[in-house]
Formats: C-alpha cells, structure tokens, sequence
C-alpha cells in the first residue's frame, strides 16, 4: 500500500510540475503579445543570450529587460505575436513564433529551462523576416 501511494505521490508531482511548466510558458507567450516586457522580465534567467538582427550578446536580468524593452520600442511597438510552434528537447521548453512590429516581422525563438521548481528563459533570437 505505501509503495502504491509513493506512485501516486510521485505521479502527481510530474503532472504538476509539467502543468507549471506549461503555465510558465504560456505567460510568456501572452506578454509577448501584447509587448508586456515587465511580464515577460519575470522569467528571464540570471543571464539571458539574446540575438537580434543587428548584435547578439548576454545580458544579465535587468540589462535584457532594457534591450528588450529598446528593441520593442525601436520598432514601433509590439502589434502581436503568433505561436506557430512549441516543443522540448533535453528539459529545456521552446516556442517559436513570428513577432509582428509596426517596423516589421521577426522570427522568435524562445528558450527556456528549468531550474528547481520554475522555468526560466535563458534565450531569445529575433530574426527579421
């Protein structure tokens, strides 16, 4: 019986901790729709690679926050962003999608792993189209 209920616990927590995973991403899917880059701060990682057209480099948490925020705002203002893939490989979560700017569209490709019980993104491309 108790190694049935260890199952059941066990199960339980894999589920969980999915779904959170899960959740996490999503929100990070809905800030990038609608620009939110304060939303969007809350998962990066302590240091966060992100490539853009024009330079590409690693940033610590709240550099990445501000060349986010530059790059959303250089391009005018961001319209909407279009989910067209999701996956995993190796316990890192990934989305790509197309990014739509009043300046024009980007391939976006995020990437984010866990660490202890919370995802974090640990790199963005913004690829022009």
């Amino acid at each position: 019986m108790k190694k049935f209920i260890g199952l059941i616990l066990l199960t339980t927590s894999i589920l969980l901790s999915s779904f959170t995973g899960t959740l996490e991403i999503d929100t990070v899917v809905v800030a990038l729709k609608s620009g939110n880059v304060s939303l969007l701060s809350r998962y990066f990682d302590s240091r966060v690679e992100i490539a853009l057209p024009e330079k590409t480099d690693s940033y610590s948490r709240s550099q990445a926050e501000m060349v986010v925020k530059d790059f959303f705002s250089s391009n005018g203002g961001v319209k909407n962003f279009e989910l067209k893939h999701r996956g995993e490989n190796n316990g890192a979560n990934y989305v790509i999608g197309v990014l739509s700017t009043s300046n024009g569209r980007y391939r976006t490709t995020l990437f984010m792993k866990v660490k202890g019980d919370k995802q974090f993104l640990q790199e963005m491309r913004f690829q022009q189209e």
